[in-house]
């Protein structure tokens, strides 16, 4: 029995790859986009997601007055929990703006 290669065997697929389309959150208050390095910047605070979803649309909605939840299509990525001590102080480590990260470029 003669063994065939994968390459062999390949063949490319028909329709060619377009990406996701646009994502569209009605529900949600907010739509971000995250950091070439997989962070988005919301009320001051840096969130780490990861970065496969740089680039990508995350949906931001306000659950209760201290709970957010943060969307990726069906799948909820991060719930964010504020306090009323420190909706005043950033925890960013320059206590002023969130920025892009700057490792890579856009």
């Amino acid at each position: 029995m003669a063994c065939t290669r994968p390459a062999e065997r390949y063949v490319p697929s028909t329709p060619p790859y377009k990406g996701l389309p646009d994502l569209d959150y009605p529900f949600h208050d907010k739509i971000v986009t995250p950091t070439t390095c997989g962070r988005i910047c919301f009320n001051r605070r840096k969130i780490n997601l990861s970065v496969v979803f740089a680039g990508q649309s995350i949906g931001i909605k306000q659950v209760t007055d201290n709970i957010w939840l943060a969307t990726f299509m069906d799948l909820i990525l991060v719930t964010s929990t504020t306090r009323a001590a420190d909706s005043n102080r950033s925890i960013t480590p320059s206590d002023r703006k969130c920025y892009p990260c700057l490792r890579y470029d856009p």
